[in-house]
């Protein structure tokens, strides 16, 4: 804020026999003045003072934050008269364009630049100045206004931001397929642009994923990168390798993907909050997400080191030397080194083995070493079995009754693996778990069934597997673009808690125990569409996931089908725009010019370019894509969109009464008054589970928001970090999961006037073609 006058500039104080000379900022207010002084001999003396700067006669505007063109507003501001007489005279506005510093008076109807005060003695009164902010006006506005009364005169001047009132609007929709075939769809909001004057179309972009199973792929670099030397992650190391080397020996187009994707196709091993800037509603730099992105760019450009097989052998040494230290004398392993033996960690690495065993994908010269661990965890494990039932019998529990928990059902899964291997111990404790497990497998968790399911196919029982898998079944939620899943499983603290390993798990049993390939790959279905929208957390998951999606039911990878998307009479194929090697992504614009409304009857056609293999619905898995249409229009003539994700705003006036705050909602022609306190309510809902989201909501210049500090916060057990600037209030969400969830936050009416309240906006920063956005409204202030 700058003052036009200077003659506050020059200040002293006394104090006692020190006297200070300073120079005072140019601003009408209270400061707190706090010196120190002290001798050579360390004695000191402090000394507090107050400081009024102020003048006989003074304005103080009350300017807002921005304005938005369109918006019509009465600029205030407040004359203080501090004589002890009554003082008459004139407060003047005065616009000027701050690029060209000319006069813009006109163009904002300054009408009554110039009108009269008489403000009593030490009191005060306020001073209106009606605009309107022109259209096409949407750059930087100084305001000057100057009081003046006889030979007195005090006015501040400051620049103002005018918004554009239009906003570049991206609307998509998915474009989700399953197998080949014809699927129709249609894009409303694009087929109804018409009936709009004010529109104007900027691009729509067509990109489409035709063999997403490479982003499987694309994430197993992460194993071998995670930084900490725990027994799970060095484990998961040799892990990757293993799976590496069978990838890559498993056919050579594999190997000519990845060399591919080294040197021509970069842009492959882009983070994907990294890619399609231009289709998102904010820069990467701008979100708490920049260094994911960095770290996933990374992981995935270690793919050409990982799948070099040269380098496999070494890792897979390295890997397997400090795994072996891990391992205690005793068979256990110990969580990290030097702690004690954790019987978890040793299933879970056991486990994995028998992953690879059962693949032959033990990598050669290996298989030695995979023998050491064995020869000693497992017997370990039957003993910590035998140790278990012990138990039950020293403390009398009912062994009718008695439930298997987590960690023995883990062990039954695990060693299932391994027939070969004789029980060391009591083999009478493997039977009677084994036994309970058959009898109380409907009160265990989806996990714990498939674990059972499996362990007891592998031992001779088929009925009761049969059973599982039947129940497992029936409870599942089947859907033609999500494919198979359940509605049940949320993220826990615990091992046995989480959703990708339990769904990877799923797939391994109706494989196996199932032999059903329709339901493995409506299951792996699931799994890639999550990895749409979410990146992987932790080296269990992604390993437990590339292995269900890489190595389970029908070949994805080996699948290059042909797409061909028609828009009206636009015709785009895979077959005549650059793919990306591996996935098949493309992507084409249309520029503004060339786009019409009869665009949005879009038609989506996946062929395979090869015979299908017999017994299935041929090698083709599920696809997707999406069409964004970008297209400028005014705030408060955008009608509201949604795709998985739905918005709806709607605010409220708070007022207090004899039980409390009572909001009443604000409806169209409603008046609000200055001083009102809104309440802004943003429902959101979401079908499927999200990373990575941003959600912006707009408001009026009249509005002033009561939290402006960003942090992060906490509520319905969703965390998120809340941003607040000057024209909005900005939420990031690094997860958002399925369900509703409602936010709220306070602003103040300062001004009168009539407003463009903006919209609210969602998306998917890891998927950009999932977002959606609220209506425009405007608000009137009397």
């Amino acid at each position: 804020m700058k003052r036009l006058s200077s003659s506050l500039n020059y200040g002293q104080m006394k104090n006692g026999d020190i006297e200070f000379s300073f120079i005072m900022p140019e601003a009408l207010t209270k400061w707190k003045f706090m010196a120190l002084a002290h001798t050579k001999d360390a004695a000191f003396a402090t000394s507090t003072k107050e400081i009024i700067t102020q003048k006989d006669l003074m304005v103080q505007p009350n300017a807002p934050r921005f304005l938005r063109e369109g918006d019509r507003m009465e600029l205030s501001t407040k004359v203080v008269n501090l004589f002890d007489k009554e003082i008459t005279g004139t407060a003047e506005l005065q616009l000027f364009d701050a690029a060209t510093n000319q006069p813009v008076d006109g163009w904002f109807k300054n009408s009554i630049p110039s009108q009269f005060f008489t403000v009593a003695a030490g009191q005060s009164e306020a001073v209106m100045f009606p605009i309107e902010v022109p259209y096409r006006f949407n750059k930087a506005l100084v305001w000057r206004i100057v009081a003046k009364a006889g030979a007195f005169s005090d006015g501040e001047e400051n620049a103002l931001p005018v918004l554009t009132n239009r906003m570049l609007v991206t609307e998509t929709m998915p474009l989700p397929m399953r197998g080949t075939g014809t699927k129709n769809f249609t894009f409303d909001k694009l087929l109804n642009s018409g009936s709009s004057s004010t529109l104007q179309h900027h691009a729509l972009t067509v990109e489409y994923t035709s063999n997403p199973a490479w982003y499987a792929v694309q994430a197993l670099p992460y194993l071998m990168e995670y930084p900490y030397e725990c027994a799970e992650q060095t484990w998961n190391r040799y892990y990757a390798n293993s799976l590496a080397t069978y990838i890559a020996n498993s056919t050579p187009k594999i190997k000519q993907v990845f060399e591919q994707w080294k040197i021509k196709d970069t842009a492959a091993l882009m983070s994907n909050l990294q890619k399609n800037q231009e289709l998102k509603a904010i820069l990467l730099e701008e979100t708490p997400w920049v260094l994911e992105a960095e770290n996933e760019a990374q992981q995935k450009k270690n793919i050409a080191l990982l799948f070099d097989l040269v380098r496999m052998s070494e890792q897979l040494s390295s890997a397997y030397d400090k795994l072996k230290q891990m391992q205690s004398p005793n068979g256990g392993f110990v969580w990290f080194t030097g702690g004690p033996d954790d019987r978890y960690i040793t299933q879970y690495i056991v486990t994995g083995i028998g992953h690879l065993k059962k693949l032959k994908a033990v990598a050669e010269g290996q298989s030695m070493n995979i023998a050491s661990i064995l020869n000693t965890a497992i017997p370990y494990l039957d003993r910590k079995i035998t140790e278990d039932y012990n138990n039950l019998i020293k403390y009398k529990v009912n062994l009718k009754t008695y439930t298997p928990d987590y960690t023995i059902i883990q062990y039954l899964y695990m060693r299932s693996f391994f027939p070969e291997f004789e029980i060391a111990g009591n083999k009478k404790a493997y039977e009677y778990f084994r036994s309970r497990m058959q009898q109380t497998w409907v009160g265990q968790s989806k996990y714990m069934q498939g674990m059972a399911a499996l362990a007891l196919y592998r031992t001779g029982d088929t009925k009761t597997p049969a059973a599982i898998l039947k129940s497992l079944k029936e409870t599942s939620i089947s859907n033609e673009e999500l494919g198979m899943y359940w509605k049940d499983q949320r993220y826990g603290w615990f091992w046995y808690e989480m959703p990708i390993e339990t769904h990877s798990l799923m797939i391994e049993a109706f494989q196996e125990a199932g032999k059903d390939t329709k339901a493995v790959d409506d299951l792996r279905t699931w799994l890639l569409k999550n990895k749409q929208t979410n990146n992987w957390k932790t080296t269990k998951a992604t390993a437990e996931a590339c292995y269900a999606l890489l190595l389970q039911g029908t070949n994805w990878l080996s699948s290059e089908p042909v797409i061909t998307i028609n828009l009206d009479n636009m015709v785009i194929s895979s077959n005549d725009n650059k793919t990306e090697a591996g996935t098949g992504h493309f992507k084409k614009t249309i520029d503004g010019d060339k786009v019409n409304p009869q665009m949005g009857k879009v038609t989506v056609k996946v062929e395979e370019t090869q015979t299908p293999p017999a017994g299935g619905r041929g090698a083709v898995g599920a696809s997707w894509g999406g069409v964004y249409w970008q297209y400028f229009e005014d705030l408060d003539k955008i009608t509201p969109a949604s795709t998985p994700l739905k918005l709806s705003k709607k605010l409220f006036v708070e007022k207090n009464s004899d039980r409390g705050p009572v909001i009443t909602p604000v409806n169209d022609g409603d008046v609000l008054k200055v001083g009102d306190k809104i309440k802004v309510r943003v429902e959101l809902r979401v079908d499927r589970d999200m990373e990575y989201v941003h959600m912006k909501d707009m408001r009026a210049s009249a509005l002033e928001p009561v939290n402006v500090l960003s942090s992060y916060k906490w509520q319905g057990g969703l965390g998120y970090y809340e941003s607040t600037k000057d024209a909005s209030t900005n939420f990031f969400f690094s997860n958002l999961r399925k369900g509703t969830y409602v936010f709220e936050y306070p602003l103040f009416v300062t001004h009168k006037g009539n407003f463009s309240n903006g919209i609210t906006t969602i998306q998917c920063m890891y998927a950009p073609e999932f977002t959606s956005h609220s209506e425009g409204v405007r608000i009137t202030v009397e």
